[in-house]
């Protein structure tokens, strides 16, 4: 009974992987070589032939991948033109083969995972085109620097801890530049996504995926060159800098768990009394003109120098939090913490929650050190308001910023 319930487990997983592939392509290209009900057969056939590889002759799998190959050649000969090329429909049918066999001699899960990748990249098809011919020369070979760097040097380097005080770990370190170059690509694929006259709401809201501090100063230059816009600025810069409590638990939430739910419900204090500040700004200045809005710029995260001066940025706030709690107690990790945020609050949030993770800080003081960091990364952002902005600004946005400042440092001294 268990052998006859594995078999159909495989099969069917096989056959609904198929299908998912042919449902895909029967709404892309109908009529064309394969759909609906060809890519469940070709995803049975290879589980079909991976089981005969095992119990009849290890020649049946190569034999049928190249009879199904042949099939898809023959099939592009006569349907392929110059005008379409294409391959992608043919190639999704050799992958459907292998994705049988997969479901047969390896772990289900996994070829589960690559069936629905692979349906994400043939429905991704318009959106990537976009992409690809929105991203310029300079983020093409940026992207292949960071990719050659994370993909071949990640794995080389050493996984151990160096140091003085046994902290300093190379592998650790380049793993939270990737970790963070995600978080800052998925802003920046959104920055891109929207372009950039969405209303300023948008604006700020993607600039504070971005970086509220950069948000903050684009649009507190901007307020001079454009002063009867304070008040729409006002609402992009409140929810820019409202967004950042989000993205700094997303990011804890990433490193350590126990920190993420010592720090949720006053992140999500914050964010409700950002969100709430933004709604009075709006009901006192009235809708903001979408017309003439415009994005903060966004700096590209696959910049190798960038990324190289975060890992060097946070190996020496990791440093100096660990130098801190050793040689002066949980104060000396507020203190580190609360420099550290006036420059950077990501690499000091990943800092804390990975000491935190590995036992070297409680979860409770990683969680203060990340609220102390985050109320003077708000203050810092405030002062820039505080110079750089237009007199009706200020008055708009400081109250905000105050009451932002406030719930962090009271939430620290609570946890």
């Amino acid at each position: 009974m268990t052998e006859t319930t594995t078999l159909f487990v495989r099969f069917g997983s096989a056959l609904a992987m198929g299908m998912l592939i042919g449902i895909e392509r029967e709404r892309e290209q109908s009529g064309k070589f394969a759909g609906v009900r060809t890519f469940p057969l070709i995803t049975l056939v290879g589980c079909l032939a991976a089981m005969l590889s095992d119990t009849a002759s290890a020649w049946c799998f190569p034999v049928a991948f190249l009879v199904v190959g042949a099939f898809v050649l023959r099939s592009y000969v006569l349907t392929g033109s110059i005008m379409q090329p294409g391959i992608t429909t043919e190639m999704s049918a050799m992958v459907a083969f292998l994705l049988g066999g997969l479901t047969w001699w390896g772990p289900i899960g996994l070829a589960a995972a690559l069936a629905v990748v692979t349906v994400l990249l043939l429905s991704s098809k318009r959106p990537l085109e976009l992409l690809a011919r929105r991203m310029g020369r300079n983020d093409i070979v940026a992207a292949v620097q960071f990719g050659v760097i994370t993909l071949i040097v990640l794995p080389l380097l050493p996984n151990r801890t160096f140091g003085p005080l046994q902290v300093l770990n190379p592998y650790q370190i380049w793993l939270m530049v990737v970790l963070i170059v995600g978080v800052n690509l998925f802003g920046y694929l959104l920055v891109r996504r929207f372009g950039s006259r969405q209303g300023y709401t948008v604006a700020g809201l993607l600039g504070g995926l971005v970086s509220s501090t950069a948000a903050s100063l684009g649009f507190s230059r901007r307020s001079r060159e454009q002063p009867e816009l304070a008040g729409p600025l006002a609402l992009a810069i409140v929810i820019a800098c409202s967004i950042m409590f989000l993205r700094v638990l997303a990011i804890t939430l990433m490193i350590d768990t126990a920190v993420a739910q010592s720090i949720a419900l006053p992140m999500a204090a914050a964010l409700a009394v950002g969100l709430l500040a933004y709604l009075v700004l709006r009901r006192k200045s009235g809708a903001a003109p979408v017309g003439r809005a415009r994005a903060v710029r966004a700096r590209n995260p696959f910049e190798l120098w960038s990324a190289i001066q975060f890992g060097a940025l946070f190996g020496a706030i990791i440093f100096l939090s660990r130098a801190a709690s050793v040689y002066f107690g949980k104060e000396g990790v507020y203190l580190s913490s609360a420099l550290a945020g006036m420059a950077d609050v990501d690499a000091i949030v990943l800092s804390l929650g990975n000491l935190a993770s590995g036992g070297a800080l409680s979860a409770r003081v990683a969680a203060r050190g990340i609220l102390l960091a985050a109320a003077m990364n708000t203050a810092v952002k405030g002062g820039i308001v505080i110079l750089l902005s237009t007199p009706a600004l200020r008055r708009a946005a400081m109250p905000a910023f105050a009451a932002l400042f406030l719930v962090s440092v009271i939430a620290a001294a609570l946890i």
